[in-house]
């Protein structure tokens, strides 16, 4: 198929020749799926599997792919160099990837496709692998958006100077005050539904997700909570934060302190109500003081031209000292060390909910609901809605260096990468990914 290119040109031919029946295939496509992929495919050579890397081509530039593969010290074995709006992305990746799997079943392989979280990769992927009878190991399943019951716990009934953000934290603590059934974040929470159901493996990042899992008719054997990898490569990265410069190039960032706000979720950025609430309420941050880095992503970007905030910006940034306005940095070494002292991430990322708790770094999260509110019921990170900038400010200065965020429990593991891949291994002696429904009932 053309538009494929390999880093081998007998990329067929190595793999049909090799001894073993199984190929691990470890698909990536966007910033964290290399983070948290990467990761599983070391594991899985470090076991001596069969493991190869399939990049979807979706994140081609420096800052958002190169730089990180590098940094890694990974190099995808074939790239399908997707293009285009994103139903056309959706078609070549089931097409193209379609094809790769095709083709190593017709050389006697079983392919293994390991797709991660909600990702656009994560739907198309395990399609095109299901297409072939190749159930996905899906990475990070299960995960699943719950909305606080704002009707019923009366946020919006008092101004926002009034606003009890300590008890707004409490009630966000338990979870019958929340429910299910959110279609945000978008498209994401429709990429992990369909994910599901080509999946043959679902490796649960916390027992909250296999309770989702469980709930949709998911076989329970099939299902292990494993942790989140998030986890080893945010504590390899700070093995290596001393040789982070990050700080020689962002002075002002080194003496922690600061806020880092990350706003690039579609539902966000394509809604100005909501944008500019998180805007105004960064902008009065910065107005006081307060030290405030916001690394801005496309969609920001869009954003900020599309609600003629461009040029208030770029001006903010050149006269405010305690303001950082930053393209994404390509190395996650870099984004590792800052964070880690950072007073509060104030973001609208599902992983960076992840990494704070890692970090023990408060988080708030400007969306209405999450798909990570096992961190918000751990008392980690607080949701702040993005309707009202005054409500927004209020959340970020509560959480600011608040030490009982940052005293949350550790929820998403030690170890994971091994942890999932001793899962597929335990399936693999039954079995295989497939099986029959003779097989499933044990007839």
């Amino acid at each position: 198929m053309p538009d494929i290119t390999y880093r081998s040109p007998t990329f067929f031919e190595d793999l049909a020749d090799h001894k073993d029946l199984h190929v691990h295939l470890i698909m990536i496509a966007t910033k964290p799926d290399i983070i948290k992929q990467v990761p599983l495919y070391k594991e899985l050579k470090n076991r001596g599997h069969i493991a190869i890397l399939g990049h979807t081509g979706q994140h081609y530039d420096e800052n958002l792919s190169g730089g990180m593969l590098k940094e890694f010290g990974v190099e995808p074995d074939f790239n399908l160099n997707v293009r285009g709006e994103m139903y056309e992305v959706v078609g070549q990746i089931i097409s193209k990837l379609g094809y790769v799997m095709s083709e190593l079943k017709k050389r006697g392989k079983i392919v293994i496709p390991y797709v991660h979280g909600d990702t656009t990769t994560a739907m198309a992927a395990s399609n095109a692998g299901f297409c072939n009878g190749f159930p996905a190991v899906h990475v990070e399943a299960g995960i699943r958006t719950l909305t606080p019951r704002y009707q019923d716990l009366g946020l919006g009934t008092e101004d926002a100077k009034d606003f009890d953000v300590g008890a707004w934290r409490e009630l966000l603590m338990d979870e019958t005050n929340w429910e299910r059934g959110s279609l945000e974040p978008y498209p994401e929470q429709f990429n992990t539904r369909a994910a599901e159901a080509g999946t043959g493996i679902h490796l649960a990042p916390v027992e909250l997700d296999r309770q989702f899992l469980l709930s949709e008719g998911f076989p329970d054997d099939r299902i292990f909570v494993v942790g989140n990898s998030v986890v080893d490569a945010t504590e390899e990265a700070m093995e290596h934060a001393e040789e982070s410069d990050i700080f020689k190039r962002f002075s002002v960032l080194e003496g922690g302190n600061f806020v880092r706000f990350c706003i690039h979720r579609r539902e966000n950025c394509t809604s100005e109500i909501r944008f500019r609430a998180i805007y105004d309420a960064m902008k009065s941050l910065i107005l006081d003081g307060r030290t405030v880095l916001l690394i801005s992503l496309f969609q920001t970007e869009s954003a900020l031209e599309k609600f003629g905030l461009k040029a208030e910006v770029e001006k903010m940034a050149k006269e405010y000292s305690n303001f950082v306005y930053s393209p994404v940095w390509p190395l996650y070494t870099d984004v590792i060390a800052a964070m880690s002292r950072a007073a509060v991430c104030a973001t609208d990322s599902g992983s960076m909910q992840e990494e704070m708790n890692v970090l023990g770094v408060p988080c708030v999260t400007l969306r209405f609901g999450s798909d990570r509110s096992e961190s918000i019921i751990n008392g980690g990170n607080i949701i702040a809605p993005p309707v009202d900038s005054h409500l927004i400010r209020r959340i970020i200065d509560f959480a600011w260096d608040n030490q009982l965020l940052r005293d949350a429990p550790k929820i998403y593991g030690r170890n994971v990468s091994s942890s999932c891949i001793t899962a597929v291994e335990d399936v693999l002696e039954q079995g295989e990914v497939f099986r029959s429904e003779e097989e499933r009932l044990g007839l």
